[in-house]
């Protein structure tokens, strides 16, 4: 784990820590831990306040992309591996899509990224090489994505041989579920312009229920997740003919 990773799981872990106790934790100066924490605080992931680093208010995205930070950063990593320079991709939103999109827009080349996420796209907007096609819609503030008829008439203009989401909730009876009606219809919508839809996420979404029945498991290709999943539900799901690959 990276020194800064390591800052963000003992951020998320106390919600505020003084910078002295991070210096005195990783055993670095001062000078460094603020160095780190600028670094952090300019993608959006921690904030500065007074002599302390301070998690985001949880209806924030930024405090999402904090938890289990270490496991979302594995996990995208290894879906990563998936795409190649010059590929034209789509990737829908959530915080481990986000860590894939920043993967892929500062260190492949010439990647293209077909999105529905302004977060995403403010996200990765210094990376010189990707090109990002952000498809318009009605606009929700606390997600950060654009959803809606609007989406639906212009991703029939593209078909990409991936897609990738995140999702909010399993349930072997349903299938992939989210937490919100209109951005899991979103999602449905973009995965009919793509050969296959990946998920990623952590492990933990497999003990959640969402309310809105989101994916069926025959329309799912693979999953990334980390090797925290459960064995009787990896087993489900290969059964499900789904391929699993774990961080």
């Amino acid at each position: 784990m990276s020194r800064e990773e390591e800052i963000i799981s003992i951020v998320s872990k106390q919600k505020k820590i003084e910078v002295n106790e991070l210096s005195r934790l990783l055993d670095v100066s001062k000078v460094t831990i603020r160095k780190d924490l600028d670094k952090l605080e300019s993608r959006g992931i921690l904030h500065r306040q007074h002599g302390f680093a301070v998690l985001n208010n949880q209806d924030d995205i930024n405090y999402r992309l904090a938890q289990n930070y270490d496991q979302k950063r594995k996990i995208a990593l290894k879906a990563a591996e998936l795409v190649h320079d010059g590929e034209v991709v789509m990737i829908e939103s959530g915080s481990t899509c986000t860590l894939l999109a920043e993967e892929l827009a500062f260190h492949k080349e010439e990647v293209t990224i077909i999105t529905n996420s302004c977060f995403i796209a403010s996200y990765i907007r210094k990376a010189e090489t990707v090109k990002v096609i952000l498809l318009g819609g009605e606009y929700q503030k606390e997600s950060q994505v654009n959803v809606g008829p609007l989406v639906k008439k212009v991703i029939s203009e593209f078909f990409v041989d991936k897609l990738f989401i995140g999702i909010d909730g399993f349930d072997p009876k349903r299938g992939f579920t989210g937490s919100d009606i209109t951005r899991s219809d979103t999602a449905r919508t973009l995965a009919t312009s793509a050969n296959q839809t990946i998920i990623l996420t952590d492990s933990s979404k497999f003990a959640k229920k969402g309310t809105v029945t989101e994916f069926s498991f025959n329309e799912i290709a693979q999953i990334f997740t980390d090797d925290s999943l459960p064995q009787e539900v990896a087993d489900f799901l290969t059964q499900h003919n789904i391929h699993i690959q774990k961080a």
